[in-house]
């Protein structure tokens, strides 16, 4: 656990000092409760500073987070994310108790599917295998073969013998492995709906503005930005890429906050 002069430093990149000043206080008291209740925290990458860096016992993407959950002796899991991050939690760690810090938060492409549209598109092409996205709700996974993540998208994909595959359900992340493989893809049309927002024209407008900029964009963009892009990954391959780059200035086609 980070002392709060670790806090403190850390926050201080991002806010103004009596801005720090201020959260402090209930930063220390959360780290209290914490130890009390023998709960762990996890702060998704979409959190903002003071929740990544001031309270969370482990950041990063939320399989990761939730994997590395489930070896912790923590009585309890709190997740700061969206609903079907704090279900895979439960469901690697069914023993422990999961809360979510926000009862309202939901994600767009989540909700974008059913379990019943799973099922209806298993009936319209029968045998043909479901690989769905792993940001969805356990009811569709649960009537999925295998799911992937952003990063090994292309990989579970790939490793299917079937000549055809429905994948689920993001159809951008679709399009983009579809340009990648010989493989038929059948989708959904879902989508993020903050990812779905940047265009081409973003980026050639980012690009006149900051010459020189390295564009970065989430496989989860449309195409068009995809293709527009200097790179584009996961939230991870994003952070490994960077770390390994010497480029000075970035444009992030993803969601925010991003707290690294």
């Amino acid at each position: 656990m980070k002392t709060l002069e670790e806090v403190a430093k850390a926050l201080k990149n991002t806010y103004m000092e009596h801005e720090v000043d201020e959260k402090l206080p209930l930063i220390q008291e959360i780290q209290r409760l914490k130890k009390e209740k023998n709960a762990i925290l996890l702060g998704h990458n979409y959190m903002t500073p003071d929740v990544f860096h001031g309270v969370s016992d482990i950041t990063g993407d939320s399989l990761y987070l939730s994997k590395v959950a489930a070896d912790t002796d923590a009585d309890v899991i709190l997740f700061n994310g969206v609903h079907f991050m704090a279900e895979t939690a439960k469901l690697m760690s069914p023993q422990k108790k999961v809360l979510i810090a926000d009862l309202k938060a939901g994600c767009s492409l989540a909700e974008s599917i059913t379990r019943q549209d799973v099922i209806d598109l298993k009936q319209k092409y029968p045998g043909v295998p479901v690989v769905t996205y792993v940001n969805c709700t356990a009811d569709v996974k649960a009537e999925t073969d295998i799911c992937c993540t952003s990063a090994n998208a292309l990989q579970v994909v790939e490793s299917l013998e079937s000549d055809t595959v429905i994948f689920l359900p993001d159809r951008y992340l679709a399009a983009n492995v579809q340009n990648l493989t010989q493989k038929k893809i059948i989708t959904h049309p879902g989508s993020c709906m903050v990812h779905e927002m940047y265009s081409a024209e973003d980026i050639e407008l980012t690009r006149r503005q900051f010459p020189g900029v390295t564009v970065i964009s989430h496989p989860e963009c449309k195409t068009e930005v995809v293709d527009r892009s200097d790179y584009s990954g996961s939230t991870s391959q994003m952070s490994d890429f960077i770390r390994k780059s010497e480029a000075k200035k970035y444009f992030f086609n993803y969601r925010m906050f991003y707290g690294r």
